[in-house]
């Protein structure tokens, strides 16, 4: 049907032999990670730490079904630092800042030369010395390509990390009520920010059963400086339910829980994420003037999502909470992008993975690099 990619001795689904060595994975995200459910699992999946731990959670708290299934996938964990051989490849993975962590590039040597994978990477995150570490290491190559992560260069933002943190906390020290949030429950980053917005104006964060869930198996990597479980400031969610996953029973037991009525209680002294999928649960906590709904995502840029945003709103108009929006992109801007390659001086771009890319293609014209935009089923020799 033409969903999958064709590619032979690749899919669980078929009966033949595995034909690759390996699955290299650069970070989390579903874009680049949902389709490791339909590999081989003799075929050994390279990833980070963070993303093999992410990903396997995931797994535990998804109903299993054929389009998302980690289970018994061969992982094969790495650091930056680290070097490993597939095949007659050498490859090298180095940290990139991204909106999820465990986010990797790859510098890849082969017989025709170095080959430099980005990854999906930004410079306006927290970290933006790990993206300036990729970057180097590819200058230092003189690649004879790069396969660079597209961005968005239409409606771009110029903002960052710290200025959301600064956003979301004056949105809560304005807010006499309740405040409640949605952002994604991987984003370390943003979860930092969120915590330092609540402390900041002596509020309780109150996390998803999802995050908890989460935060503890992302717990034993001390590269994360994640709020720790047990923190006074830190409370769990607990939705109303008849009856919970055995994921949830388990993240209940991991910190104080509370539940939508004791919310109610303490609106004023409350950070609580509540995601689109939750919005049922302010029957019981009925917000007070005053309260507001920080969304703290990308906005909807297809009809699925539109839905959803649109659900979003007949609530908060319900209960008349404003909507703020505090977000910035995981991807790097096209000024930032462009310096990159021209710096990273490689023979040939190949830019994938993006909105409006032919746009892009004409921007970076006047590097020295060859650009090219890849198109489904042509084959590109180095």
């Amino acid at each position: 049907f033409g969903l999958l990619p064709r590619l032979k001795g690749v899919y669980r689904f078929e009966d033949s032999e595995p034909e690759i060595d390996g699955v290299l994975l650069s970070h989390s995200h579903m874009d680049h990670s949902a389709y490791a459910s339909f590999i081989k699992r003799e075929i050994p999946v390279y990833c980070g730490e963070a993303t093999a731990t992410i990903l396997k959670a995931l797994d535990e708290v998804r109903i299993s079904g054929f389009e998302f299934d980690m289970k018994n996938l061969k992982f094969r964990t790495f650091r930056t630092g680290d070097r490993f051989r597939i095949g007659d490849l050498e490859v090298e993975p180095i940290h990139v800042d991204h909106s999820v962590p465990g986010s990797y590039g790859f510098v890849i040597h082969t017989s025709s030369g170095t080959v430099v994978y980005t990854g999906d990477f930004r410079m306006h995150g927290s970290k933006p010395e790990l993206t300036e570490d990729l970057i180097r290491r590819a200058s230092e190559e003189r690649p004879v390509a790069v396969i660079s992560e597209g961005t968005n260069a239409v409606g771009v933002e110029v903002s960052s990390e710290a200025e959301v943190k600064k956003k979301i906390c004056k949105i809560v020290r304005q807010a006499s009520g309740l405040v409640l949030a949605n952002f994604s429950c991987a984003d370390i980053d943003r979860l930092r920010s969120f915590y330092s917005a609540a402390e900041e104006n002596n509020r309780y964060l109150v996390i998803t059963l999802k995050q908890a869930y989460l935060l503890e198996r992302l717990s034993a990597d001390v590269h994360l400086e994640a709020p720790r479980l047990d923190d006074e400031r830190l409370l769990i969610f607990q939705k109303a339910k008849k009856r919970y996953f055995s994921w949830e029973k388990e993240a209940m037991s991991l910190g104080r829980t509370v539940d939508s009525s004791e919310i109610s209680e303490i609106q004023d002294r409350a950070l609580l994420i509540l995601t689109l999928y939750d919005m049922e649960e302010l029957i019981g906590i009925n917000p007070e003037p005053g309260s507001c709904y920080i969304l703290s995502a990308s906005e909807p840029f297809n009809e699925e999502m539109e839905i959803d945003f649109n659900k979003m709103v007949n609530w908060l108009k319900h209960y008349g909470l404003p909507q703020y929006h505090a977000h910035v992109s995981g991807h790097v801007a096209p000024l930032q992008l462009k310096d990159a390659l021209r710096r990273m001086s490689a023979e040939k771009v190949f830019l994938i993975h993006g909105t409006h890319l032919d746009l892009l293609s004409r921007f970076m014209r006047d590097l020295e690099s060859e650009i090219i935009t890849p198109e489904k089923g042509v084959r590109y020799d180095l």
